[in-house]
Order: structure tokens, then sequence, then C-alpha cells
């Protein structure tokens, strides 16, 4: 895994995103949802998303990842 350092342009743009559009609690709720409806389309065997399946599980990952860093539910004792 790559990690970099994002700019402090993209910082600002992040913050901006946050204070002005959308509470990181609702995108971490978004993003969970769309998480939940895109491996549903998979498990039930979609042959579109099937040619997808190593794409979309990074995503899974990825989104999910995000999602924790927003606002942590599933590391919650």
């Amino acid at each position: 895994m790559n990690v970099n350092t994002i700019s402090k342009e993209t910082q600002i743009r992040l913050l901006n995103f946050f204070n002005d559009r959308i509470e990181p609690e609702e995108m971490a709720k978004t993003l969970r949802q769309v998480n939940f409806t895109l491996a549903l389309g998979v498990m039930s065997e979609h042959e579109e998303l099937q040619n997808e399946i190593t794409k979309l599980r990074d995503s899974f990952y990825w989104l999910n990842e995000l999602a924790e860093t927003l606002n942590p539910y599933l590391d919650l004792e």
C-alpha cells in the first residue's frame, strides 16, 4: 500500500466539503449504504458486476476505510 500525504489544497477542500456540504457522520453512513448496495449486487451474481469483482473488492475495502475514518463504527467496543 502506498500512503501519500495530501496537499494543503486538498486538505482545505476536504475541510470545506465537510464544513459546508455534509457532516462526516452522514458521509460515513452514505458510504456504508453504497457499499451494502454494491455488495448485494455482486452477491446476486449480476453478470456485469462479476466482471469487475477485483475492482469492487478493493473499492469495498477503501470505502469502508474512509467511512471508519470519518466516523468510527466498526472499531467501537
